[in-house]
């Protein structure tokens, strides 16, 4: 036997787990990290605000590499790696194959980083519009911080795949604990050093405090920040190793080896230029809208605020679904099952609408509550800037479970094409409602123009995925699919007036002010979620949708054990 072949550095992955022991994992994992990175985007709300100019600076910057990433890694990487490292490690001399990827991609990597940094002025001009040379100075210092966290971005997906291809799903998930545990010290460290952020008395005078960012000032906030991502990646050596996988740099390999990986990255490529053509033109719309309207106006930082709040049930449940289906997904599709990928499609898609549907409307009743939960630093104008966006966005959430799922199946099935040419009016939905706010709207309804443009966006996107998809599979189960999300959304929205009447008895938004008031207004929410919750699963119970019970079924039998 080779060496390629010996187990257990080429041999079988661990032994296979439930998707829904996986998902628990997955899911545990993602909780505890997005638990960390709201306090510490209320720690960064503290430091810099969130409608000032120093926020918006630090968005553009730390938005970069994100940018970067998706085009690099979600468009080359992220969407042809499993089904190639399945592949792979399904034969003999097959971990030579996943070496070799390994090293092309971190190489690549590096370079496009390097490339990236040195032009960083270039970046920050593209991506804001009509800012003042002094934001546009501020922005470009953060970014030669920020921007090299596209290489570790890389990495961590690179290595995370090969754990994800052989079913060792938990340290993907887990390993962004330890980055959001390094960006809350580094935080920490500059509150200690340098102090709250406060809003100046004379209005507009926000500007002239960019002189107070010294070189010292801007490598604590942003160095932190790229350190974190670093730890990220890095940590990820340590249970590849555990699991018996050591990287060895591989060069060169059979003529054709990665032909396939090349045909499908160039489609994938091309789908996500597409989309970032998309996001380049709707940040520039974010980025006007405060310098058009003042602090009381969501800008681009706002968003990003909104954003992470809305996608908090999408990385806890879908993503966590859909990473454990994938490989499972790709193994099929590489054995030609199709009655197997109808069945499992059909079985994802139902399971996250059961939850899409509840996190959408209940994250709606409490918005203004959340976000001040969230940002207890923020003032109520801020406050309610990013609660206005998010609950834009959130009319978005159930397609972007369904389309994430689908898109996936598509690469399984090697179909990066039909991807591509579905993003087209995906990203003409969103920049035309986006830019008909900007012309036909005040400024503060910009930025909740872009929200609303992504969540219209997402249902272009699912309507012709899926139509796609059932011809592609000789049908999908839509039937099926759609008895359960109408069922679901008939029991969240009983359950949403209920969490809605709970919610009468609270004062003003204004009332919630402090500690005290980020304390009642927690208070709140988990009292209107706790009923929501208890009226959902009653209301699921009553008209059948077994959904609900095979996806909460793991939870309830270890709480029961314990």
């Amino acid at each position: 036997m080779s060496a390629d072949a010996a187990p257990p550095e080429d041999g079988a992955a661990p032994p296979r787990k439930s998707l829904s022991r996986n998902t628990a994992v997955m899911a545990a994992g993602t909780a505890t990290s997005r638990a960390l990175g709201l306090i510490r985007n209320a720690l960064l709300v503290a430091a810099i605000g969130v409608n000032t100019v120093a926020a918006d600076a630090y968005d553009i910057a730390n938005r970069l590499p994100n940018v970067m990433f998706a085009i690099l890694a979600a468009g080359v990487l992220n969407a042809v790696l499993v089904p190639q490292m399945v592949r792979a490690f399904q034969r003999t001399g097959g971990k030579r194959t996943v070496d070799r990827i390994l090293t092309i991609g971190t190489v690549l990597s590096l370079v496009v980083t390097v490339v990236a940094t040195l032009s960083a002025q270039l970046w920050v001009l593209l991506y804001t519009d009509n800012w003042p040379p002094e934001m546009v100075a501020l922005a470009t210092a953060f970014s030669f911080w920020c921007i090299p966290q596209l290489f570790f971005y890389c990495l961590y997906t690179l290595l995370g795949e090969v754990l994800n291809s052989r079913e060792q799903f938990g340290p993907f998930m887990w390993a962004p604990v330890l980055n959001n545990v390094v960006a809350i010290a580094g935080l920490g460290v500059y509150l200690a050093m340098f102090g709250q952020y406060a809003l100046p008395e004379v209005p507009g005078a926000d500007l002239a405090t960019i002189d107070e960012w010294t070189p010292t000032r801007i490598a604590v906030l942003a160095g932190f920040a790229t350190l974190g991502i670093a730890m990220q990646a890095l940590v990820l050596l340590i249970p590849l190793a555990r699991g018996g996988y050591r990287w060895r740099w591989v060069w060169r390999g059979p003529k054709g080896e990665l032909s396939a990986v090349g045909t499908i990255a160039k489609w994938s490529l091309l789908a996500v230029l597409v989309e970032q053509v998309a996001v380049t033109l709707v940040t520039r719309v974010a980025a006007s809208a405060s310098i058009e309207g003042g602090a009381a106006v969501a800008g681009n930082m706002a968003y990003f605020q909104a954003l992470s709040l809305y996608l908090v049930p999408h990385s806890l449940i879908t993503v966590s679904l859909v990473t454990a289906m994938y490989t499972g997904m790709a193994r099929y599709a590489v054995k030609g099952n199709i009655r197997a990928l109808r069945s499992g499609t059909s079985r994802g898609l139902r399971v996250t609408g059961v939850f899409t549907i509840f996190a959408t409307i209940a994250m709606i009743v409490v918005a203004p509550l959340l976000v001040r939960v969230a940002l207890p630093s923020a003032s109520v104008q801020e406050v309610e800037s990013v609660a206005q966006v998010m609950v834009a966005l959130l009319l978005g959430l159930v397609p972007l479970g369904a389309t994430v799922l689908i898109k996936r199946l598509y690469f399984a099935l090697e179909e990066a094409r039909s991807i591509f040419f579905m993003h087209i009016p995906m990203a003409l939905v969103w920049v035309a409602t986006a830019y008909a706010f900007q012309e036909f709207a005040d400024p503060r309804w910009w930025t909740v123009g872009v929200g609303l443009g992504m969540a219209l966006s997402n249902w272009t996107g699912v309507l012709l995925r899926a139509g796609g998809l059932r011809t592609r599979l000789g049908g999908g189960g839509g039937g099926a699919v759609m008895r359960t999300h109408v069922r679901a959304l008939g029991a969240g929205l009983v359950a949403g007036v209920a969490g809605w009447l709970v919610l009468r008895i609270k004062p003003d938004l204004d009332s919630f002010v402090g500690w005290s008031g980020v304390f009642a207004a927690a208070t709140l929410i988990l009292g209107a979620g706790a009923v929501m919750l208890v009226v959902y699963a009653g209301m699921l119970k009553a008209l059948r949708v077994s959904e609900f019970d095979e996806a909460t079924g793991p939870i309830v039998r270890r709480f029961r054990r314990r």
